[in-house]
């Protein structure tokens, strides 16, 4: 049950609505997408109220089939998570699964978290923790609660603070673009990215600046999958999203998939910058250097923590380009 997994590696999470009949198993097992990705099965926002328990035994199903053809055949098996609707839920369903689906189910994802319901979901997971297992958990903040410029940074910091009783089973902290957006009655068009909304881009950046230290931090959903232009605004918004500090992206088609993928390779140049400032010569007395390609500098004290950010994308993600092995770090000559 306790899989090895980082915020890092869950990369594209693609969602799907628990109660929809798909094919998901039989596109998993062809291998219609390269890998890596995770997959999300929605009992919230996509499922009314009076279907829960239909898509709750729908899940269930498609989970058997799931579990039944991977001990058949080898194919990539991704990350897979379930989205509920409460902590009541979460219980139960984590109690299910672990019984039913050992070691098939990575974790959950606790939607509109924030200050209200914080307490709640905490108590949840760890009373999981006793009865059913090591889950992993992705909390999503994405309720209107935040928007409140008079209260946003406290509550912000108290959500966090309140996040410390489990954070060793927080794999990553979600954004809601689509649900923020909509507060506003906004909606970015597919040559728009979120962070044209000012407002929604505004929020986004403080829940960076409050969690990203600590925690990894996806980017919303990028809603368009077909048309004119769609994939070059995911590349865009992704691009965007890497340089404010935020890691992945929700999903909601395949085809966003590869796109994303590609977007999380690291360039050579920044590889070869990366091994060279964690490969630092010991008791080097200086602590800046030209990069790989003589174009930046590269500064030991403020670049550790990117270069380690790096590094670790690149060995999930892949290098876009060649890249040359990286030596050591020569100390640059003393007058």
């Amino acid at each position: 049950m306790d899989q090895t997994i980082t915020g890092y590696d869950v990369g594209p999470l693609l969602y799907c609505p628990a109660n929809a009949h798909c094919n998901i198993v039989d596109w998993l097992r062809a291998g219609r997408v390269a890998p890596p990705f995770s997959l999300a099965f929605c009992l919230e926002d996509t499922v009314e109220e009076g279907a829960v328990a239909e898509a709750e035994q729908t899940l269930f199903r498609t989970l058997t089939r799931l579990k039944d053809a991977s001990a058949q055949e080898a194919f990539y098996m991704p990350p897979v998570f379930i989205r509920v609707r409460s902590p009541r839920q979460l219980r139960a369903l984590a109690s299910a699964c672990a019984a039913a689906f050992p070691g098939l189910v990575t974790g959950f994802i606790l939607p509109k978290f924030f200050v209200a319901n914080a307490g709640g979901y905490i108590a949840a997971i760890q009373a999981v923790r006793e009865e059913a297992g090591r889950f992993y958990y992705m909390p999503i903040l994405e309720d209107p609660a935040m928007i409140d410029l008079r209260y946003r940074h406290r509550r912000l910091y108290q959500l966090r603070d309140a996040l410390e009783a489990v954070s060793d089973r927080i794999l990553n902290i979600r954004t809601g673009g689509n649900d923020l957006s909509n507060a506003f009655g906004l909606r970015r068009q597919v040559h728009d990215t979120i962070y044209d909304l000012r407002p929604v881009a505004d929020l986004l950046a403080d829940i960076a600046a409050v969690f990203a230290g600590q925690y990894t931090v996806s980017g919303p959903v990028w809603e368009y999958y077909a048309g004119s232009g769609w994939e070059e605004g995911l590349r865009r918004e992704t691009a965007l999203d890497a340089l404010c500090g935020f890691t992945g992206k929700t999903v909601i088609h395949p085809n966003q998939i590869p796109v994303v993928n590609d977007c999380l390779r690291v360039s050579a140049a920044d590889y070869q910058d990366a091994r060279r400032i964690l490969d630092w010569a010991p008791g080097s007395p200086c602590l800046v250097a030209a990069s790989a390609e003589g174009t930046r500098m590269n500064e030991y004290n403020t670049h550790l923590r990117w270069a380690g950010r790096t590094l670790r994308l690149a060995q999930v993600y892949g290098v876009r380009d060649s890249a040359g092995p990286a030596g050591r770090q020569q100390p640059c000559r003393q007058s």
